[in-house]
């Protein structure tokens, strides 16, 4: 492939736009489901609790969160106006029964009060914080006291064999990231690295590792 053509991949996972867009949300959400519903569990999510994801996509995963309790409120931010449409779109009927909220936020700044959430997760985004450690800070801000946060990606180890990676993406270890999280006042409870097979884009099957960290305030 073209340096043109990866960039235009990188480009697209980090700010989906277009046709093109709605494609790359669809691939995205079929790659990204084991490790989703992996963060999902992690959260031990309970009735009542208010749920914020940060870079949803398409957020064809929203029912499988409504299926873990009852009385749930979800809320969904993402930098890119085609997937907060499509999520909308997708789950209209939780839309209509205020019990999914989405909202356009410029990737930095979470636009709610503090201590607004009980479980915050965010899955293969990391890739694209542009203030790594304020948007930590952030998220810390709009949780709960005892409220956890999960944060999902995969292995750098695996991310930097995908020729697109090269542009736009910052890539995380474990260790990178943990490093990170120290300079925050969350607390690590939890750490686990799983391997999974995935589709490559010529079809055959790959492993992929990923990682995911579930901290608290």
């Amino acid at each position: 492939m073209k340096q043109e053509e990866l960039q235009a991949i990188a480009s697209q996972l980090k700010h989906p736009t277009g046709e093109k867009g709605i494609e790359m949300a669809n691939m995205m959400h079929e790659t990204n489901i084991n490790m989703t519903r992996h963060s999902v569990h992690n959260l031990n999510i309970s009735a009542g609790n208010a749920i914020l994801e940060l870079g949803h996509g398409n957020a064809g995963h929203a029912a499988f969160i409504f299926e873990q309790a009852e009385n749930l409120k979800y809320y969904g931010l993402e930098m890119s106006e085609l997937m907060f449409r499509e999520a909308r779109q997708i789950n209209r009927n939780f839309v209509s029964q205020k019990q999914a909220f989405f909202s356009v936020y410029d990737g930095n700044t979470i636009p709610f009060e503090a201590a607004s959430f009980d479980k915050i997760f965010t899955v293969n985004t990391i890739y694209f914080w542009q203030k790594p450690e304020e948007l930590l800070s952030e998220i810390y801000r709009v949780l709960k006291p005892n409220g956890n946060f999960c944060l999902t990606f995969a292995e750098e180890s695996f991310m930097k064999t995908l020729p697109f990676t090269q542009f736009e993406f910052e890539l995380y270890s474990t260790e990178k990231a943990q490093e990170l999280i120290k300079k925050t006042a969350f607390k690590i409870i939890y750490t686990e690295t799983q391997t999974e097979k995935v589709k490559s884009k010529t079809g055959e099957l790959v492993d992929r590792a990923f990682t995911t960290f579930v901290l608290e305030k």
